[in-house]
């Protein structure tokens, strides 16, 4: 199988590359990426636990979905595509804003993204991929803001970074 290639990008999210995605995690290249946000109709937050078997931060929460773009896919293309793959689902998304972030992991990896955040709504519990996704649950924003601050180790690091800085373009 080949190995998925992620888009380089410059600060102002113009394509100037492909790499390997590990190749790209390893030399820390920054590259375009895209968080999901689904929220139901109370206003709670869908979470995922990552799979044990992600090549890194396995088992940590982060918020419903996210991954890379594929070269020539649009934003909102990319995010429906990684919902129903890992989540079962499809539902409109529509893009808040993006934001670039650094964050190295204790396997010598680092994430260097151009994260576009992408907020969506559903009703129904996900269908989930175990290759990909260990568990879900739904969360007010407040609970999840709460939590993270009593148990921050559990959440992964863009995660984290989105709720601190970006906390107003996924709070409707």
């Amino acid at each position: 199988m080949k190995e998925e290639q992620v888009i380089l990008v410059n600060e102002n999210d113009e394509q100037i590359g492909l790499m390997p995605k590990m190749e790209a995690h390893e030399k820390a290249m920054l590259h375009r990426a895209f968080s999901v946000f689904v929220f139901n109709n109370k206003n709670e937050l869908m979470l995922q636990q990552r799979a044990a078997e992600k090549y890194h931060s396995p088992l940590l929460w982060a918020n419903t979905c996210c991954s890379h773009q594929r070269d020539g896919e649009a934003n909102l293309d990319a995010g429906k595509r990684r919902l129903q793959e890992e989540m079962g689902f499809v539902c409109e998304l529509e893009e808040k804003t993006s934001f670039i972030y650094k964050a190295p992991f204790d396997n010598g990896l680092t994430e260097h993204e151009l994260d576009h955040i992408m907020v969506g709504y559903y009703n129904n519990d996900p269908v989930i991929n175990k290759d990909e996704v260990e568990s879900f649950k739904w969360m007010s924003l407040e609970a999840v803001k709460q939590d993270m601050e009593k148990q921050p180790e559990i959440y992964t690091a863009w995660f984290k970074i989105i709720f601190d800085k970006y906390y107003e373009f996924i709070n409707k």
